[in-house]
């Protein structure tokens, strides 16, 4: 199992454009939500706060970074691109549903206590990341196991079972 790690030195890889790419379509994204909220109300609005706001320039940049990096090395490299950006993609959808379940935490409890509902709100948040982290790592697990499985065919569990 490979840890979760910070690794400052992906930050020197972006060019300072691709954060100003990232800071426009997080504004734009911002400023969409808040429109929302005025034209709806915060309970709708809210619900696109799981929206997450710098995705598509960030998956643009993660693939175009990755096929760099293999090309520098000699390699194709889209291959490896698209699946930094699938892999990405999986954890802004994990991402979300912990924001979508902090949302609705927050929503029906800011009633009795404003400090309250934000505690247990962050609490849900963590929760929710954390379980739905784990079951896609599990899925993962079995999905994989099964393909092996069915790779090797019969000979494997006959050696297995021997």
């Amino acid at each position: 199992m490979t840890p979760v790690r910070f690794s400052p030195s992906s930050l020197k890889e972006s060019r300072w454009y691709e954060y100003l790419i990232r800071f426009v379509l997080g504004s734009v994204a911002t400023v969409f939500t808040g429109l929302i909220s005025s034209r709806y109300g915060a309970s709708v609005g809210g619900l696109f706060l799981a929206l997450p706001a710098i995705f598509c320039a960030s998956a643009t940049l993660i693939e175009k970074h990755e096929i760099r990096r293999k090309r520098e090395a000699g390699l194709s490299g889209e291959r490896r691109g698209q699946m930094a950006a699938a892999v990405d993609s999986a954890g802004a959808t994990l991402g979300a549903l912990g924001m979508l379940a902090f949302a609705a935490v927050f929503w029906l409890t800011v009633e009795r206590s404003v400090a309250g509902a934000f505690i247990a709100a962050s609490f849900t948040w963590l929760v929710v990341s954390i379980a739905a982290w784990y079951v896609r790592r599990k899925m993962r697990s079995v999905r994989r196991a099964g393909r092996l499985r069915k790779a090797n065919g019969p000979a494997l569990s006959r050696s297995r079972s021997s």
